[in-house]
């Protein structure tokens, strides 16, 4: 049985549905109803993941449904069992389970962060709720002698170096090998010239379980402000300095060319969460996860099952954030000389 075909079907749905619409990442696949999204993990082992068994998607949705739950409880709803009957699936049926989803409550995609701020629609206002949502959350977020050794400069720059590693195959595609190692240099430098900065910030608590996902796909501006999907299958890359957090909704605030309201962010949060610190981190962090934004669009690019159009634009905008990832690098350098 073909399991993404099979869920195309409306009834396969607990819920009356007029239509099912299926939208692909290079890890999940997400079916959306009318009133419901249902994320169904593929059975990929990309290193920093491993979701090859049933019984490790089944956990990771759990995990996903916890996590979440801390900023977004509206949302996120329920795993549930899909279970097969003959040529047809059941969502949340009785039986032996072939494959679990997660359910969630269909945002309007036209109110997504991103589309809003291309409408120009984005607004200081809104940058505040933000701030005001997040202020407390990451005051509350867990830290600790486990969560803080994520904050040590090896462990930082074991993640660059892997991302480096992961992708210099895309080098003369996706990036030029000049802008490749002008990256790789910024990153190197940063590190080893702030070491003590870097163990400071695990000295005064900045260190938290975060999102680690926060750019602005995760962020609906609908009824409510609701930021949701963040990183739930490796706790390395959630665990880690609210600076690194911050910074990437504010390079995807320059990636939409809203450059006034990322520095408005950056620096009403530091002021808000006493932290001034994160200022002097704003182009390595930034430079950092603009990266993280290419290397998963140029994965998304190659990904086969994917539409050829809508590959044709994850490179491009892979493309885009390499580019900004470049020029944090020529910035934190030059700022640093």
């Amino acid at each position: 049985m073909d399991l993404p075909e099979a869920l195309l079907d409306p009834s396969a749905y607990p819920e009356p549905t007029t239509s099912v619409e299926l939208v692909q990442t290079h890890i999940s696949y997400v079916f959306l109803t009318d009133r419901f999204a249902y994320k169904v993990k593929k059975p990929v082992d990309l290193g920093f993941l491993n979701f090859t068994t049933l019984r490790r998607r089944h956990y990771y949705l759990h995990e996903e449904l916890v996590l979440n739950r801390r900023l977004c409880p509206e949302i996120y709803r329920e795993v549930l069992p899909i279970v097969a009957h003959y040529r047809r699936v059941e969502v949340g049926g009785k039986g032996h389970a072939v494959e679990y989803a997660l359910k969630m409550v269909r945002m309007p995609q036209d109110r997504m962060m991103d589309e809003v701020a291309d409408r120009g629609e984005l607004h200081r206002g809104i940058m505040d709720r933000i701030i005001e949502k997040l202020v407390p959350f990451y005051e509350t977020a867990a830290t600790g002698p486990r969560i803080n050794k994520f904050g040590e400069p090896a462990i930082i720059a074991y993640n660059h170096e892997e991302n480096f590693s992961k992708t210099e195959a895309l080098v003369g595609d996706f990036l030029s090998r000049e802008l490749f190692e002008e990256i790789r240099a910024f990153a190197r430098h940063f590190l080893s010239r702030n070491r003590a900065l870097f163990l400071k910030r695990i000295k005064d608590g900045r260190i938290r379980d975060c999102h680690g996902d926060l750019h602005m796909k995760n962020i609906c501006l609908a009824d409510g402000l609701y930021i949701f999907d963040c990183i739930e299958f490796n706790p390395r890359f959630r665990y880690g300095d609210v600076a690194a957090d911050i910074d990437f909704l504010a390079m995807d605030l320059d990636f939409h060319g809203r450059q006034d309201l990322g520095r408005h962010f950056v620096e009403r949060f530091a002021a808000s969460s006493r932290d001034q610190e994160l200022l002097v981190m704003l182009d390595f962090y930034k430079c950092y996860r603009a990266y993280v934004r290419g290397k998963i669009n140029a994965f998304a690019a190659l990904e086969p099952e994917v539409p050829p159009e809508e590959r044709e634009k994850a490179r491009k905008t892979a493309q885009a954030y390499f580019e900004l990832a470049g020029r944090y690098a020529e910035e934190g350098t030059r700022w640093a000389a």
